[in-house]
């Protein structure tokens, strides 16, 4: 699980950090909400974990901000703000859940897992991207309306390219994601995966930037 957590006190910050990548998820700071902003453009995140009080705006107007730009990740509120209007505010204003510091950690992980299974319980059952259709929960895959063969991980990898949206996910994203952070796998395993995906797909299925990493080749409607 890849987490952006937007904190602006960098103590906190780390603390978070290191709590969340002792318990097997990727995590990375935006200390503000210009920074979170640009990371959530950029980079495909399975959760974020947002400070209410930011430097430079509000942590409700920054969630309303990235809900109308589509990003639809979930959310847990993690702040110092304990009234019960607040928690009723962050959680009408987009927020998947309410935490207030102080938190142990343990539990801010079992909440991201928690947030991140409901929300893949009421994702699009179905991915259209060109020719090619997915229904990545039964495993199933049609090119131009014709059957084709994918083990579970080329469904898996071509889910996360197709979540990202035509924005280029690393090598190493794109392996956190499959395998985990604590998976021993072979640096040649994801080369593996995509080579056969454009043998099933075609050569234009799957696209390569020098320093960028890859991409969808077709737009998901």
């Amino acid at each position: 699980m890849r987490v952006l957590v937007i904190e602006d006190d960098a103590l906190i910050a780390e603390g978070l950090l290191a709590g969340l990548v002792a318990q097997g998820m990727s995590a990375r700071r935006a200390g503000s909400g210009a920074a979170a902003e640009a990371a959530c453009l950029d980079e495909a995140f399975d959760a974020l974990v947002l400070d209410l009080g930011l430097p430079d705006v509000d942590g409700l107007a920054l969630l309303a901000t990235l809900r109308t730009q589509g990003v639809s990740v979930p959310v847990v509120v993690l702040t110092a703000r304990d009234a019960i209007e607040h928690r009723i505010a962050g959680l009408h204003g987009g927020a998947d859940d309410y935490l207030v510091k102080p938190v142990d950690l343990r539990e801010l992980g079992a909440r991201l897992h928690a947030v991140v299974r409901r929300a893949a319980g009421r994702a699009v059952q179905q991915i259209e991207a060109g020719p090619l259709r997915l229904e990545p929960h039964g495993g199933q895959a049609w090119l131009d309306g014709e059957p084709v063969a994918l083990s579970r991980r080329e469904i898996d990898l071509l889910t996360h390219l197709a979540d990202a949206r035509g924005r280029w996910l690393t090598a190493e994203a794109l392996r956190e994601r499959l395998y985990g952070l604590d998976a021993d796998v072979g640096s040649n395993t994801l080369n593996v995966h995509i080579h056969n995906l454009r043998r099933k797909l075609g050569s234009g299925a799957i696209e390569s930037g020098r320093g960028l990493g890859y991409r969808l080749g077709w737009t998901p409607r």
